[in-house]
């Protein structure tokens, strides 16, 4: 699996395209509640909410609870690798790009679990 995407309008795009993103919202949702950390996406999938409401979430994670955002990073399995790509601007501007690293991810374990099922 080859993604060239550079951020997460263009990756749920491609969720979209290939009638994933149900089971990216799934996914994400059992994470988060695997990190003991509360998330609800809306039923009604729009990009730039969903998109939205993870950021919030990520940027609340890193202000208040570093731990728990630590701990989100292992359940979801974002490389290290990635993140020293990460250009420090400000907070929430980190909190935009590790979005990005979450649903790569996250997408990355829902269309090898869809293809080799």
């Amino acid at each position: 699996m080859n993604l060239e995407v550079v951020n997460s309008g263009q990756l749920l795009d491609i969720a979209s395209e290939s009638l994933l993103i149900k089971e990216l919202s799934t996914q994400l949702e059992k994470d988060f509640s695997l990190a003991n950390i509360s998330l609800k996406l809306p039923l009604k999938f729009d990009a730039q909410t969903f998109v939205s409401m993870i950021r919030e979430k990520v940027y609340h994670l890193m202000m208040e609870h570093f731990a728990e955002y630590l701990n989100l990073l292992y359940i979801v399995d974002v490389p290290e690798r990635e993140f020293q790509y990460i250009e420090v601007t400000d907070a929430v501007e980190v909190a935009d790009q590790v979005t990005f690293l979450i649903l790569k991810r996250e997408y990355q374990k829902v269309w090898y679990r869809n293809k080799y099922k």
